[in-house]
């Protein structure tokens, strides 16, 4: 059967953002400790669950949704204090789901919504809409139509090449317009943006997209109304595309600021000791880590190959190359040779 593609237009606003997106991607995790901060994954999870349910008018402060989430009791209604706790579960088995399974789409929404609506897990059996005050702003599509319509954008999605932080956004928008819920569309189609996002990159697991749709909510209503107007995403996609690179430059140069921190902190200062003056500022925590793993070896052997280096440090080929490639760059290491007879020791003070 063939199925037909959404509606969409990718302009060269929107490529260009993309371009920049993977970029800062790649620092993120290559360049920064993003992927190994617990304590900033934990903080973000808790303002992506914050912000994902105050755009739907959940009163709860962030303080009081981190303290629904370690356990606390906290004086508020319980609905809004049920939607923190099925929120934080759904965000967290979502990586075991296939992003194109309805099946896994009707399970997280009987994650995020359960005990909270009548028809949690399954389709809408009536028409809805949405409203802005007393004027029909969107009527979601016939329900009789609602299943097939999501099989069919699932099926779009799982043959398209194109790229997943397209398609992503793309996504987010077309159950945003279908609304195969009678309530919970706008969380779910946030979670499963999220949720495509981490499939093609896991350090989006812990991105909190959700913030920057909260901080331009007028905008992220504003994108919606163009793009069903235009009966095309286009709009939408260079919005939330724009916004993901926003909060991506943001965690960078927040990461940045924890790695110094960490680099300049008593428990790193015997490796800073070791290192030429004010290398031990240039590093990022995992060259940081890779360094003091390695410094056994440099000890042992004047000169050290990238086959002790990984013997030593249990790191793969690829990643020993980059972090002794850095930490020549950045004046820790000295190398000779070339290619495979390449060698590094510690550059003297």
């Amino acid at each position: 059967m063939m199925i037909e593609k959404p509606p969409y237009t990718i302009t060269e606003k929107a490529a260009d953002y993309l371009a920049k997106i993977v970029e800062t991607v790649t620092r993120l995790e290559f360049g920064t400790g993003f992927k190994h901060d617990i304590r900033l994954h934990r903080e973000n999870r808790v303002r992506t669950i914050h912000s994902s349910l105050a755009i739907e008018g959940n009163s709860l402060s962030l303080d009081e949704v981190a303290a629904v989430i370690e356990g606390r009791v906290v004086a508020g209604r319980q609905t809004e204090v049920k939607e923190v706790k099925n929120a934080y579960e759904a965000y967290d088995r979502i990586m075991m789901f296939d992003p194109y399974a309805v099946g896994d789409f009707l399970e997280a929404h009987k994650l995020m919504t359960g005990g909270l609506v009548k028809e949690y897990g399954r389709f809408r059996n009536g028409d809805i809409g949405v409203f802005d005050g007393g004027v029909v702003v969107h009527i979601g599509a016939r329900p009789q139509f609602v299943p097939q319509l999501v099989y069919e954008l699932f099926e779009w999605a799982r043959e398209s090449e194109l790229h997943p932080v397209l398609k992503s956004a793309i996504l987010h928008y077309e159950i945003e317009t279908i609304h195969p819920f009678m309530d919970g569309n706008g969380r779910i189609g946030r979670l499963w943006q999220t949720f495509l996002l981490a499939k093609w990159n896991a350090i989006f697991a812990w991105v909190p997209i959700e913030s920057a749709l909260y901080q331009n909510r007028p905008q992220y209503y504003k994108a919606i109304e163009h793009a069903r107007k235009a009966n095309d995403s286009g709009v939408f996609i260079e919005f939330t595309l724009s916004a993901l690179l926003d909060v991506l430059s943001a965690q960078e140069k927040l990461q940045v600021e924890l790695d110094v921190a960490v680099i300049k902190s008593p428990e790193s200062k015997n490796l800073a000791d070791k290192l030429p003056i004010n290398v031990a500022d240039k590093l990022t925590v995992a060259e940081a880590e890779f360094a003091k793993l390695l410094e056994p070896c440099l000890k042992e052997h004047e000169w050290t190959s990238n086959a002790e280096a990984r013997e030593v440090t249990g790191k793969a080929e690829g990643s020993v190359k980059r972090f002794l490639r850095n930490l020549a760059d950045k004046g820790v290491l000295e190398a000779r040779g070339e290619n495979k007879s390449r060698q590094y020791r510690l550059r003297k003070k």
